[in-house]
Parts: structure tokens; C-alpha cells; sequence
């Protein structure tokens, strides 16, 4: 069974962010697929500030982390970058902490304007941290997600669509991955 993990660097619980988490990760329903979540805002503040390695929420967070093939990292775009606390949290992954995982960002900002901040802030980053399977990602405007009376998202055809075909190609990856990984298991 694959699993891939959910990074959320939003500070706030009713972000439409979550419209475009909870879109991809109903892709991955029925499929043989674990998925966690990570909420950054959740975990203890005074541990992430002081990049605390022994505090029980951490350790369990950065367990998700190492544990996973696929690894989703959503932000909102605030002043050309990601969240504070997604940078907080990403500086306590080991140095290869993402080596040998695909990785498939997420952000959402006020206008189109941030879109290079996905190129520009967080996939260094991640190239950083040992990542080398980047996908593309997907980069949402506000004006694309509403909010719902019942406290659901409606997202506008083409987020949906792209938002597809990301989850689609993240699954594709770890498939991949871990069907290469089985042959290097058998040719050794």
C-alpha cells in the first residue's frame, strides 16, 4: 500500500486551501493508497520556534514524513512565498528527508502574479531536502474556490481538472517508484 502524506502550512483552519486538499485527496479514494495529514498550525508552536526534535507531536509528524512515498506540500502564498510555518516545520526534516519521495506542491494565493512562487520559493526547498521527483504542482487563484454554506469548497471546472490530473500523475509516480524499487529487490 502506497502512502502519501498531506502537508498543510495554512495558518487558517477554514482556508480554501482545504478545497483543493480535500479535492485531490477524494481522487485517491478506493485506490490502495494511506493517507495522513499534517497540519502545521496544529502542532505545538514553542516546538516548531525552537525546532524541538523530542516533542511527541514532531517526532510523530516527521514519522508521517519518513514513512511516506508521496509527500503533498499546500500553502497559501503569502507575500510571494509559503507560510512561515510550513518554512518552521520543512527546516525540521532531515537533510535528505525527502529523498526518494515524490512531491507534488499545492498553494493558493490572491493573484496569478504569485504563481512563480512555486518555482521560486518552495521547489528549491524541496530540492534541498533530497527531493528530485518534483511534479509540477498546481498553483490556485482565491476567485477559484468558494466557499460553501455548509462549510464545503466549490472549485471553478478547470481547478478540478488540473487538480485531476496532479493526483493522477502523484499516483503514477509512487507506482513507478515502488515498482523499480521491487526490481532493484530482485536483480540484487
Amino acid at each position: 500500500m502506497s502512502h502519501i502524506v498531506i502537508i498543510s502550512g495554512s495558518p487558517t483552519p477554514g482556508s480554501r486551501l482545504n478545497g483543493l486538499i480535500q479535492h485531490i485527496e477524494s481522487k485517491w479514494a478506493g485506490q490502495d493508497i494511506q493517507i495522513s495529514h499534517i497540519r502545521v498550525a496544529d502542532l505545538p508552536p514553542e516546538a516548531l520556534l525552537h525546532a524541538n526534535f523530542k516533542d511527541e507531536q514532531i517526532v510523530a509528524a516527521l514519522a508521517l514524513v519518513e514513512s511516506a512515498s508521496g509527500v503533498v506540500i499546500a500553502s497559501p502564498v503569502y507575500k510571494a512565498s509559503f507560510t512561515g510555518i510550513l518554512k518552521a516545520f520543512l527546516d525540521l526534516l532531515p537533510q535528505t528527508g525527502l529523498k526518494g519521495k515524490v512531491t507534488l506542491p499545492l498553494f493558493i494565493g490572491g493573484t496569478i502574479a504569485h504563481l512563480l512562487s512555486l518555482d521560486y520559493a518552495l521547489k528549491p526547498v524541496l530540492s534541498v531536502l533530497g527531493s528530485r521527483n518534483i511534479l509540477g504542482g498546481v498553483f490556485a487563484i482565491d476567485q477559484w474556490v468558494q466557499r460553501l454554506d455548509n462549510g464545503g469548497f466549490e472549485l471553478t471546472e478547470e481547478l478540478r481538472e488540473r487538480l485531476d490530473r496532479s493526483a493522477e500523475e502523484l499516483a503514477e509516480e509512487i507506482n513507478w517508484l515502488e515498482i523499480r524499487s521491487k526490481e532493484k529487490v530482485v536483480t540484487s
